[in-house]
């Protein structure tokens, strides 16, 4: 693969829903550049962007792939994202690398969640987006009726490029806006027709002329004055618009069989900006230019730990070139990183690299304490803003199948943590459980399914455990007395402490013992014996918090007292006096924030509600959303993300953070109590 200038490269994300053909549209753009022999299928598991064992075995795509592309005398990297929120990391990933995006649409689903969510992230990043209408031959598909719904989402940006001529429900040619031609197109051949061009057609080309116009006070002039534009014009005003964010063209198709995709590949490599456009920002939210005359820059946008092949990490040259052992700085670390090898990326396959310029995408392997959205540069000064990934907002505990793994499962978990940001894993110290945290049913299967496959090791999942705690409301004064004879010296400890009740994590232990009733070097065996004893509490055997213990009298013996007849008097005292304090049950509350379309907001508190959560506040967003603030108790959210998804369709964001604990409502904690006596 020879060497392209960063104005001669294109980094195009494909997004947009789960099942809307994206997978298989970048197969038809690989068909059409000749990068393949044919355009692969899902159900066959011959799609070249879904190498992996789990894309093939699911038939869905669960990563992120590169395939990059040689065309018109151009260098195109297609960067193929999920479309399933479980995986939506990957949509973070693949904007990193992209300069530009296309979100594929099925004709029959119409404008998707998916659709949306992607179209609104990519907007926001600065990327210039197209929009693909694909799957035309499916029953019900319609174009205009999607494009319909485009326009009303989102104005005057929705600029129709390429359109179907559907006569009697069926797709019978394509209609280049631009010279105002029709093809008909299968596979790869299109064949010119000279067309009559309806009323509905003339209002698609007066939409794309006006679009064009706009961008330009001399296309302006022209355009209002009747003249006709040249194709040479549209290309420049479509250029131009498309750059500047005014302009979002909109293509259509049908992925399997290739039809019209080599016109709107074509038109593409004409219109999207290059990466010598590529806009990052740092962490204060400044502008950074870079350009392939600077010092070396790459950022790794994505990485794959596989216990066989090792690190492999994804990068992008942000600027000047890289090559075979240059040396580069991690800004994260601090720590200087050799590249050893370099190379290109085809789907599941790779080309060695000698040199690899900037603007253009590539892998290295072996890498050291790299992540992604690492910034790596000659002197370590350079990084680019840290991309957004979704926080993981399902979790699960994880209990080994055989003895002996647990290193293993936890060795395997920081591999994948490593390559996947929206995983996380850590061990809960009050429940003493390993849990799993990602984005979703199928993100955890996946995750699961890749232990057992790639680091052979297999786990029980099962929903976390609470972390409830004990607390106490009455003071109380008692006696705790340790007294045992067994010939020889005897074991005697006699101590008075008050228990009451005070705002403290950990146990407050205070002395106030006058005349010497304890000598002081039994202080300590005191307090140690209370702390072990508030390890578990008298109701459910959960930790006891929030208590002041006062040992202010007690006896010895000059002979038989130790150190651990005060520690045993001590534990007498805890099991005499909790008890009396009227022990209560504590709970975590979490603060819970929903971001939620305004029409589903009713139905969003109505969930809330029935988890004992209360409203405390609502916040008004953009675009039509609400913020939905509460407090919710942290046992009824093991599954809120999946009736968040059913409720919303997959619309609601949310956050929720332990904030404090609260007492346990009666009738559910003598249900706690009951379960764990």
């Amino acid at each position: 693969m020879k060497q392209y200038s960063e104005n001669s490269i294109q980094n195009i994300a494909i997004l947009g829903h789960g099942g809307s053909g994206k997978s298989t549209l970048a197969d038809a753009i690989l068909f059409y550049g000749k990068a393949i022999d044919r355009i692969g299928k899902s159900d066959d598991g011959t799609l070249a962007m879904d190498f992996d064992s789990e894309e093939k075995k699911r038939k869905i795509s669960v990563s992120t792939s590169v395939y990059a592309l040689e065309i018109n005398d151009k260098k195109l990297n297609i960067i193929d994202a999920p479309g399933l929120f479980d995986f939506a990391g990957g949509v973070t990933e693949a904007l990193i690398a992209a300069d530009n995006a296309i979100i594929a649409i099925s004709g029959k689903s119409g404008l998707t969640v998916g659709a949306k969510q992607s179209f609104e992230k990519a907007r926001a990043l600065g990327k210039s987006v197209a929009i693909f209408i694909g799957k035309l031959n499916s029953t019900h598909a319609h174009f205009y009726r999607v494009l319909s719904a485009l326009a009303g989402n989102y104005g005057a940006v929705i600029c129709p490029v390429i359109v179907p001529y559907i006569e009697n429900d069926e797709v019978k040619s394509y209609i280049n806006l631009i010279e105002n031609r029709a093809y008909a197109c299968n596979g790869l051949e299109a064949t010119e027709m000279r067309m009559p061009v309806s009323e509905e057609l003339d209002n698609m080309r007066s939409m794309l002329l006006e679009a064009v116009a706009s961008t330009d006070e001399e296309l302006m002039e022209k355009y209002f004055s009747g003249q006709e534009f040249t194709s040479d014009e549209i290309i420049k005003g479509l250029a131009t618009g498309v750059k500047s964010g005014d302009i979002c063209p909109v293509y259509c198709g049908i992925q399997q069989t290739g039809d019209a995709i080599p016109m709107m590949v074509d038109n593409l490599l004409q219109i999207m900006p290059s990466a010598a456009d590529s806009k990052y920002k740092n962490a204060n939210g400044e502008d950074i230019e870079f350009n392939s005359d600077g010092s070396t820059a790459i950022t790794i946008f994505k990485t794959i730990a596989d216990p066989f092949v090792g690190k492999l990490s994804y990068f992008k040259v942000l600027s000047g070139k890289i090559k075979n052992d240059t040396k580069l700085i991690n800004n994260r670390t601090g720590n200087e990183e050799r590249i050893s090898k370099i190379m290109w990326l085809k789907g599941a396959k790779q080309e060695d690299a000698d040199l690899i310029c900037a603007g253009d995408i590539g892998a290295v392997a072996k890498l050291g304490n790299v992540l992604t959205g690492d910034t790596l540069s000659i002197k370590g000064d350079i990084a680019i803003a840290k991309a957004d990934f979704p926080a993981p907002i399902l979790s699960v505990a994880v209990y080994p199948k055989a003895k002996g793994d647990e290193e293993k499962i936890t060795a395997a978990f920081n591999r994948m943590m490593e390559e996947d940001p929206t995983i996380l894993v850590k061990t809960n110290h009050e429940t003493h459980e390993q849990i799993l945290s990602a984005l979703g049913e199928q993100h955890i299967d996946v995750i699961i399914s890749r232990l057992k496959t790639k680091f052979a090791a297999e786990v029980e999942l099962k929903q976390p455990k609470v972390a409830y705690r004990e607390t106490i409301k009455k003071t109380v004064k008692v006696q705790g007395r340790h007294k045992k004879q067994s010939g020889g010296h005897g074991q005697f400890g006699d101590v008075w402490i008050k228990f009451e009740p005070c705002d403290s994590e950990e146990l407050v232990f205070v002395e106030e013992v006058f005349g010497g009733a304890v000598p002081k070097n039994f202080f300590p065996a005191v307090e140690k014996g209370l702390r072990e004893c508030t390890a578990k509490g008298v109701l459910a055997g959960f930790p006891l918090v929030g208590v002041k213990a006062t040992l202010y009298d007690g006896s010895y013996h000059p002979v038989d007292s130790s150190e651990m007849s005060f520690k045993m008097a001590a534990a007498a005292a805890y099991k005499e006096g909790i008890p009396q304090t009227a022990p209560v049950l504590l709970e975590p509350i979490g603060t819970l924030k929903v971001l939620v379309p305004d029409e589903m907001l009713g139905d969003v508190i109505g969930d809330i509600n029935k988890r004992r959560g209360r409203i405390i506040g609502m916040n008004p967003a953009e675009n039509k959303v609400q913020e939905i603030i509460g407090e919710v108790p942290l046992a009824e959210m093991s599954d809120f993300s999946t009736a968040m998804r059913s409720i919303t369709q997959g619309t609601a964001t949310f956050t929720l953070e332990i904030a404090r604990y609260e007492e346990v409502p009666q009738m559910i904690a003598q249900k706690i109590i009951d379960a764990n006596k």
